[in-house]
């Protein structure tokens, strides 16, 4: 079973991955990810790299209004959950 702070997990790693020196330790999940990164396009791979891992896929409508990482990972595992 995949938990929220799994693909929590998941997320830093991949932000970690697609940013340049950004530290996992430095990462606050009630932020949102444009804090971290500085396109957009980061964003958007972030995600992309996530659902690709968790083996999910989540209608960007429904990822429009996510404020936080920790928002986030809360939506992924409603569709990891629903697997």
């Amino acid at each position: 079973m995949v938990t929220k702070e799994k693909i929590l997990e998941v997320i830093k790693n991949n932000m970690v991955e697609i940013v340049d020196d950004l530290d996992i330790d430095s990462i606050d999940p009630l932020k949102s990810m444009r804090d971290y990164v500085s396109d957009s396009l980061d964003v958007v791979e972030v995600v992309s790299c996530t659902m690709r891992e968790l083996k999910i896929r989540v209608p960007r409508s429904e990822l429009a209004d996510i404020g936080t990482i920790n928002e986030l990972a809360g939506k992924l595992h409603q569709y990891v959950e629903a697997q």
